[in-house]
């Protein structure tokens, strides 16, 4: 009776508001999570994938970003959201990933990308395409690669022009294996620490520097509590866009590859983000103090080169991987 009494009342408010009603009922939300700060391009990537998601839907599916650690402070805590179904997609960079899936910790070996260009041909290539598949191991969907750029070192004791200048000095890095191991090939003290905690403790001098792309550098304005930055490049930070696997499966089958074309679509956005605004970046941070300078990168990838060999000989199924890269071309 109630529900007879309800249809025809909204029939008398005319058609317009039984639309409506229909499509407020049929919206999917869903949230997508980071952890950097709301200008950073992970985000403005995040909110291009929503606005098309939703545009090219009708509105059927709405994705609300959630940056800045909202849903988590470290990015660990938004993977094991999704494996959860708490968070339905986040923005990462591959380090904690390879907590979950180890082929992916291939890509964090040090100086294994020779430019921009050798970055697209791998990761929107088979090889690229493989690695985010094989995250549905883990109850997770790999959906496109966003990045962070190259990675380089910060400090606030001095600058580092050669490997023997990192002595005595405790660095953060990514909860990741490989980035613990190369840091500690150049004699330095490798602490993991969650991204949440890395500028209080900068500040507070627990530890000495850190190591990032220059996006992250400029957007959380670390030159206030660093010095010194050298352009070492070391790794190479990709960042793949990941949706909670169960989600991911209940979408109808034109919606999942929609979702996989605008993925693709918006990384190759974001990416292009990061590249054109790093020169003037780089300005920036030089105008607010900072000192920064090249160094040369030979003497860095020799020092760390023993990384490749003990990785290697653990996981013996990355070195054709290794080498499909390298040829990569």
């Amino acid at each position: 009776m109630k529900c007879t009494i309800l249809i025809a009342f909204c029939l008398m408010l005319g058609p317009s508001l039984m639309i409506t009603l229909s499509a407020h009922a049929k919206t999917m939300k869903m949230k997508l999570a980071t952890v950097v700060v709301p200008h950073h391009a992970y985000n403005e990537g995040a909110r291009e994938f929503a606005r098309r998601i939703k545009e090219a839907t009708g509105g059927a599916i709405d994705i609300r970003v959630y940056p800045g650690g909202q849903l988590g402070k470290g990015e660990r805590e938004l993977l094991e959201g999704m494996q959860m179904g708490a968070i339905d997609l986040a923005v990462t960079a591959t380090g904690p990933v390879s907590g979950f899936s180890q082929s992916m910790m291939v890509l964090d070996l040090p100086f294994l990308f020779r430019d921009y260009h050798h970055v697209d041909a791998v990761l929107d290539g088979p090889i690229g395409r493989k690695l985010l598949d094989d995250l549905e191991k883990v109850r997770l969907k790999g959906l496109s690669f966003f990045e962070n750029g190259f990675r380089n070192f910060t400090n606030s004791a001095r600058f580092l022009r050669k490997p023997e200048d990192f002595k005595g000095l405790k660095l953060r890095t990514m909860e990741n294996p490989v980035h613990l191991a190369s840091v500690r090939e150049l004699g330095a003290q490798a602490v993991p620490m969650s991204w949440g905690e890395v500028y209080t403790s900068l500040q507070t001098k627990v530890i000495d520097g850190q190591e990032n792309p220059v996006a992250v550098i400029h957007s959380h304005k670390l030159n206030e509590v660093q010095k010194y930055l050298s352009l070492t490049g070391h790794f190479y930070s990709p960042a793949p866009l990941i949706m909670c696997l169960g989600r991911f499966k209940s979408l109808k089958p034109e919606w999942q590859r929609l979702f996989i074309t605008i993925a693709a679509e918006v990384a190759a956005f974001e990416r292009k983000v990061i590249r054109d605004n790093e020169q003037k970046q780089i300005r920036d941070l030089k105008a607010w103090g900072m000192d920064v300078r090249n160094v040369d990168k030979v003497i860095f990838f020799k020092a760390m080169e023993p990384v490749y060999a003990k990785f290697i000989k653990q996981y013996p199924d990355w070195e054709p991987i290794i080498e499909r890269i390298r040829q990569t071309k």
